[in-house]
């Protein structure tokens, strides 16, 4: 990467995954975390002492089940009241409270009662990605790429956009995922001519259909997208927890669904079996003192795992067909079908798929997992200018994938931009006033494919004033619709006599700028408390592998030291631990401990070394602290 260029990094945020990558040297590498593991949980646990997130966090899950957050994705950019919401409060083991209007996590952190928007749940994972990068890099990273469902409406592209300002990120674009995905497969695909492609797009909370036309210039184009921003593997492995607690209900006559341990338990039992019957046609369960102190042993074939879920299977084929039929494409029309995303795994899903697409085979020809984030990378590499030979013909074409419109008289939804129009767009209509000199209106702006708007999405409301008094149907006002190649929209109302106009950025939920503020420096404020502690852990690792090394020496040395010296040694090392274990001493306090540990054992050993060396590992006052 050209060193004066400023780094961008693609991050595939996802419901039960995260993923991050960066285009360099001409191609794009998928960074492994801390663990060395290419993908990270989106989960973030709270304690009396700090934050884990990613992989910690998702460890410990079964014993601070309370205080571990995850499926932020489901929750972004929703109301409190929105029915997929209210349907997942019920499964989590953490609290969802009403805020205002908005959900909001409620989790006991450093013992205090805390409450955390979804936005700021996202931008702790976004951190954790944010730093993943940097680490490898060498360098602060900036500039990102953020992927979302192709799916996902305004009000929810908007709050992942606040998620990035607030993980301090400067989000140059938000991307469709199955679009991220289709690049991968078009960069890597020697292409003759013009292919249609279908990508779909099955992960852990969300799915999407989209159809491409890729050319061998490198066009990437949208026909259309469809789609389920709430269904997804998680809802799979719902389906068959619920099975499990039936059949110990029948079994032992015991009913656990109050019991947040123990479903903890069986949900990480059930997605650990989900995973395992995408290869093999039998799993067990197996749950030592499950509930009560039973154990729970059980059996689980891929057939019932199918018939169980065989339902959510056949819902995923709607937005298939609906996708085909915005892109007027048969299904013999189809080149390429790109699956993506872990649920993709399933063997029934890709039966039923390749049934329905009359396709022998389906060509799995991009990695499931890392597909999303690989194609943001090369998006990140495009817009800060560093194509390089395989990206510099590279052209993308997205689509909105919902209608927009307003309300007009009597309830009714008056499109403006129809769905799957290219973006980015503009578009403009003429209303006129209800009543006699009026002199105002209320514009009310929606997204959805309903006649009333009762039946769609509300997404946000302004007002123009100042028309002149007329005669109802006179006034000529002009209402223009922008819509970003973001998928994020302007809508401005303009007095066609009087010239005076009104604007909003359209945002249901969108945060006030004086929130993202205060979230912002609430972020700093953690990033610098966990650092903090990542010290503290680490001079407390450090001091225990001390007083190992003081005592090995001692064992070691045996004669060589006078028994009074040896003696001092092992009670200075016994008494430290004594007090490393009651204490949750702060940083501070370890390294006062540590420098007294020092001054007493060092100069016994001078005698014996100048240096106390174990491996490659050397130890002193001063490289310790």
């Amino acid at each position: 990467m050209d060193e004066r260029r400023t780094p961008a990094v693609g991050i595939d945020l996802g419901t039960s995954f995260s993923c991050v990558g960066v285009f360099q040297s001409g191609k794009v590498e998928i960074i492994a975390n801390d663990q060395g593991n290419r993908t990270t949980p989106s989960y973030v646990a709270f304690s009396d002492t700090g934050r884990l997130i990613g992989d910690g966090a998702k460890s410990q899950v079964t014993t601070n089940a309370m205080n571990t957050v995850f499926d932020a994705k489901r929750l972004i950019g929703r109301r409190f009241d929105d029915e997929n919401v209210q349907t997942d409060v019920v499964r989590w083991p953490f609290k969802v409270v009403n805020d205002e209007g908005k959900p909001k996590v409620e989790v006991l952190y450093k013992g205090e009662i805390k409450r955390f928007t979804p936005e700021e749940i996202s931008s702790m994972v976004l951190v954790k990605m944010k730093k993943i990068a940097e680490t490898y890099l060498g360098e602060s990273v900036k500039n990102a790429v953020i992927t979302v469902p192709a799916f996902f409406n305004t009000a929810q592209r908007e709050a992942t956009r606040d998620a990035g300002t607030i993980a301090g990120l400067n989000v140059m674009r938000i991307i469709n995922e199955p679009t991220a995905a289709a690049l991968v497969y078009g960069l890597e695909k020697n292409i003759t001519g013009e292919k249609n492609v279908l990508v779909y797009d099955l992960g852990g909370g969300t799915f999407d259909v989209s159809i491409l036309t890729i050319d061998e210039l490198s066009v990437f184009e949208v026909l259309s997208t469809a789609g389920d921003t709430h269904l997804g593997g998680e809802d799979f492995d719902h389906i068959m927890v619920n099975h499990f607690i039936e059949e110990f209900k029948l079994k032992h006559g015991k009913n656990i669904t109050g019991n947040s341990r123990s479903l903890r338990r069986l949900k990480i039992a059930c997605e650990r079996a989900k995973r395992i019957l995408s290869s093999s046609t039998e799993t067990c369960i197996e749950l030592d003192a499950f509930f009560e102190g039973i154990d729970f042993y059980s059996k689980i074939s891929r057939a019932t795992f199918e018939k169980l879920c065989n339902d959510l299977f056949l819902q995923t084929l709607e937005p298939v067909k609906r996708a085909l039929l915005d892109a007027n494409l048969e299904t013999n029309q189809i080149d390429e079908v790109v699956l993506v995303g872990g649920s993709t795994r399933i063997p029934q899903i890709q039966k039923m798929l390749q049934d329905f697409m009359g396709v022998e085979v389906l060509k799995r020809s991009v990695n499931i997992d890392e597909a999303v984030a690989y194609g943001a990378a090369c998006q990140a590499a495009i817009l800060v200018g560093d194509r390089g030979e395989s990206l510099k013909d590279v052209v993308l074409v997205d689509v909105a994938p919902y209608s927009l419109g307003i309300e007009t008289a009597g309830g009714f939804m008056d499109n403006v931009i129809q769905r799957n129009t290219r973006i980015p767009a503009a578009a403009s209509q003429t209303f006129t006033t209800f009543y006699n000199n009026q002199q105002g209106v209320a514009i009310k702006i929606f997204e959805g494919e309903r006649a009333m708007t009762r039946d769609n999405n509300f997404i946000g409301k302004f007002e123009l004033k100042g028309i002149l008094p007329a005669l109802c149907g006179v006034p000529q006002i002009e209402i223009i619709f922008d819509i970003d190649a973001n998928g994020i929209v302007d809508v401005t109302a303009r007095d066609k006599k009087t010239g005076k106009s009104s604007q909003i950025t359209v945002s249901k939920n969108k945060l006030r700028t004086n929130e993202i503020d205060r979230m912002k420096n609430e972020a700093r404020k953690y990033q610098e408390e966990d650092e903090v502690e990542r010290q503290r852990v680490e001079i407390r690792n450090k001091m225990e592998s001390y007083l190992i090394l003081f005592q090995e020496k001692v064992r070691t040395a045996g004669e060589k030291l006078p028994l009074e010296e040896r003696n001092t040694v092992s009670m200075v090392c016994s008494e430290t631990f004594r007090w490393l274990d009651s204490n949750d001493s702060n940083l501070m306090e370890l390294k006062r401990k540590l420098n007294e540990i020092q001054k007493l054992c060092l100069p016994i050993f001078e005698k014996l070394q100048n240096r106390i060396e174990t491996g490659n590992q050397k130890f002193s006052s001063v490289e310790i602290i």
